[in-house]
Parts: C-alpha cells; structure tokens; sequence
C-alpha cells in the first residue's frame, strides 16, 4: 500500500529487532578505527567469531578462515592474540572479520586512523581489492586525503551537508588525490577535511 516500505516482502513498520539483527549480520560488515578485537581469542578465532555468530557449520569455519586470511595476508599470526601482533596485523584481523561473510556493505570508520603509513597502505589496498575483487561496498569515513584517494567516489561534508561529490572515473590515483587537495583547497580547509 501507499506510504509503506517493503524489505524482503515485509511491511516496515513490522520489522522487529531479531529482523534487523539477522539483516545486519548477513548484509553488514564493519572495520572500526580501534579495531575491536577480543583480546581473549586468537586472531583465528576473532575472524570465525562472525562466521560463528551466523550459524556457519564449524566444519567449514577452518577453511574460510584460513582462506579469507590468505588474501590478506595473515596466515602466519592466526595462533596469536592481538597483544601479539601489530596494529597493522590488527585492523587486518578486523577487516577479514568483517568481509568473511561476505557482506553486500562494509562500513568503514577511519580504518587507518591508527596505522602507520605503511601499514595504511596495505590496508587500503586491501579494502580496493575487496570492493573490486568480491564486489563488496565500502563505506568509508576519513579525514585523510591519501585514504580517500583510493575511493572512486567522495562526498565532501561541510557543516553536516554536502559541499561536494568529485568521482575518480579514469584518473589514476595520483590525479585523483590531486582533484582531492583542489576541493579541500576551494572549502578553505586543509588535509583534516576529508570524509
């Protein structure tokens, strides 16, 4: 009817929490500044903790863990606690946390924030390939002008509205980051400005 919005048949206005906590955890993965790992368990067992969650066949856990920890590099340190391993390690555990189910949207808030630069670039290279190579959306917060510039498409907030949309399109990066600098230049702010 009129005025009514459907998800998956059902009216809205009847959604309840169970609903929108399946749908979260089967639609959304999210990679935190502070990566929010649980100290208590291994870094294989803070990457499975999602797949537990969602009722996966613990016979299959061990195979996409270790699978989802290949591509990002991490096999390695899956026996050890995140007081064992670096922060760039860290947010790496927290990014496979979040991808392992494969969901259609991953949020990202300030995910390098905490990293050196290296390790930042590891990292956004990282989330690249998993919006390229698995089709995920990545939904990232930053007010780095070198992390936005592996987007394709950037909204920049003024006073809590859109000043303005640039795209990457065919630029390469180095371009792209360019145009990044002219807008934040045009807003009167510096590098901090970047969302």
């Amino acid at each position: 009817s009129a005025g009514h919005i459907y998800l998956d048949g059902t009216d809205v206005t009847e959604i309840n929490e169970k609903q929108i906590a399946r749908f979260r955890r089967e639609n959304l993965g999210f990679v935190f500044q502070d990566f929010n790992l649980l100290d208590t368990l291994t870094i294989s067992e803070n990457i499975a903790l999602a797949l537990t969650i969602n009722k996966v066949p613990a016979g299959e856990i061990d195979g996409r863990v270790r699978e989802m920890a290949g591509k990002l590099n991490i096999t390695d340190i899956l026996d050890k606690y995140p007081y064992q391993v670096s922060g760039g390690q860290k947010q790496r555990c927290a990014c496979a946390r979040a991808i392992i189910n494969q969901p259609k949207l991953i949020l990202a808030d300030e995910p390098t924030g905490a990293l050196d630069s290296h390790s930042s670039q590891m990292l956004l290279s990282t989330i690249q390939s998993i919006n390229e190579d698995l089709g995920a959306t990545i939904l990232m917060v930053t007010h780095d002008a070198f992390s936005a510039s592996y987007a394709n498409r950037i909204l920049f907030l003024r006073d809590g509205a859109i000043f303005t949309e640039i795209r990457k399109g065919g630029d390469s990066r180095r371009t792209f980051f360019e145009k990044i600098l002219d807008v934040l230049t045009m807003m009167g702010g510096g590098m901090n400005d970047v969302r």
